[in-house]
């Protein structure tokens, strides 16, 4: 069997509530508490009190539906992280103090400084001054790691969301044609024996499936037809079995980003420790758009204006690709083989055509034509023609802000860079671009080629 579980803002009910009664007697008595992190006016004590940087709350009015519940039911109240980078961060890179003034608070009538000290005076200033540039630029280029880690995965999780959880003992035939029904690309697998999620089930356990049962179109594929989740994964898992790798919501967006991209991994669930239920899954599609929203509020590291073929992103080398003609089954192991997401489809002349992801291999358990798998990309395509805007391109002279603004847009998980000939010369995704603006500036080692 599956469940369909639809979240109404469960997750934020007793527990966010009672949080919420003590942040509203903690700033009644505290004058220091939530409101004082960044919201308020500066404290009227004469003390010197250093502004952190803030993400502003008016960006939040990009997604309406969330700015009340962000507001109400924020991460634990005690922190204030929602609208200030917390103090830890902050304390590492000390902020940017105003140069000191040359000239002393002494009256007007006093002596002027000697001729020969003005030199002296004039070069500690300058080198002040390349100083603060110095700490300004290295202030910034780190500023979407600092941000990612003042978000939970909490804040990201839509207030009303559609889960669809699979029980292993379920027909994997079922299981897939709910995926198509319900239109998601993955669902958490529990084990009712275990009491526990114990893994997932994407389209590429069923790629998995037909590129290893499939034999002929006159074969009926009989391990899809009859075989249970549960008897899949013992014999697809037996050697390769991993415990399910998922996420509390209250960690991190910077460990979120950090788990898909060191497991190699599309899609991360989010699993309350307390009552072991799922929230969501967290993708890298979804926390790019997050980070998007803000990136106008926040100071520009100078490798947004960097292009790609400065910055060096993405795949050039060795890129697989597919023709008009190639039949699906090919396409299905060049997937399982070269353990990629999807495939440019280039024409004679070499400019590229189309794309054929994993995401449209979907389609064949809609139609149920995965009985014949010998029919050409280009037939097996025809289901989009008509709302098919073309292949998402890029060129490596744009700047990584106009790739990101593009990718974000266009809702894809990919890129493709092409040349003035509209040939391909390269692939930049979605864990690329994270790569570039989370990982790296936090001096995380660059990702190996990832998998589903």
């Amino acid at each position: 069997m599956f469940h369909l579980m639809k979240r109404f803002g469960s997750f934020r009910g007793s527990k966010k509530r009672k949080e919420q009664c003590k942040s509203l007697e903690r700033c009644q008595s505290d004058p220091r508490g939530l409101f004082a992190s960044g919201l308020s006016s500066s404290p009227s004590t004469p003390t010197q009190v250093t502004k952190q940087p803030t993400f502003p709350l008016e960006s939040y009015k990009h997604e309406p539906e969330r700015l009340e519940t962000r507001i109400h039911c924020s991460s634990p109240p005690d922190t204030g992280q929602r609208f200030s980078l917390p103090p830890s961060q902050s304390a590492a890179k000390p902020p940017i103090m105003t140069p000191a003034p040359c000239a002393t608070s002494k009256p007007a009538a006093a002596a002027a400084p000697a001729p020969s000290q003005l030199p002296a005076a004039s070069e500690g200033m300058l080198e002040k001054l390349e100083l603060e540039d110095e700490a300004l630029e290295e202030s910034e280029s780190d500023i979407y790691v600092r941000f990612m880690r003042s978000h939970k995965c909490y804040d990201i999780v839509p207030t009303s969301s559609k889960l669809v959880v699979f029980d292993t003992t379920l027909q994997v035939k079922k299981a897939f044609f709910a995926l198509v029904a319900n239109g998601v690309r993955a669902a958490p697998l529990w084990e009712s024996k275990k009491q526990s999620f114990v893994g997932m089930l994407t389209i590429t356990d069923f790629i998995n499936i037909l590129h290893r049962y499939y034999k002929s179109p006159m074969v009926q594929i009989y391990e899809l037809e009859e075989h249970k989740i549960e008897t899949w994964r013992e014999l697809y898992l037996q050697e390769t079995f991993k415990p399910l790798v998922n996420i509390s919501p209250d960690a991190s967006l910077f460990d979120a980003v950090y788990s898909l991209i060191k497991n190699k991994i599309h899609r991360l669930p989010v699993i309350d420790p307390v009552s072991g239920n799922a929230l969501y899954i967290l993708t890298h599609k979804r926390i790019l758009k997050f980070l998007q929203l803000f990136m106008s509020e926040m100071p520009k590291p100078a490798f947004m204006k960097k292009n790609l073929d400065e910055l060096g992103i993405g795949t050039y080398h060795n890129i697989a690709f597919i023709h008009p003609d190639t039949p699906i089954i090919k396409a299905l192991n060049i997937f399982v083989e070269r353990r990629i997401s999807a495939l440019p489809v280039v024409d004679e002349s070499g400019k590229v055509v189309d794309i054929y992801s994993k995401f449209d291999v979907i389609n064949l358990a809609a139609e149920k034509t995965y009985n014949n798998l010998d029919i050409t990309v280009t037939q097996a395509l025809q289901h989009r023609s008509q709302y098919f805007e073309g292949v998402v391109k890029c060129s490596m002279l744009e700047t990584l802000e106009t790739i990101v603004d593009r990718i974000v847009k266009a809702e894809v998980h990919r890129l493709v860079v092409v040349n003035e000939a509209d040939s391909i010369v390269g692939i930049i995704s979605l864990s690329d671009i994270l790569q570039a603006l989370v990982l790296t500036p936090a001096g995380a080692k660059q990702k190996e080629p990832e998998s589903e």
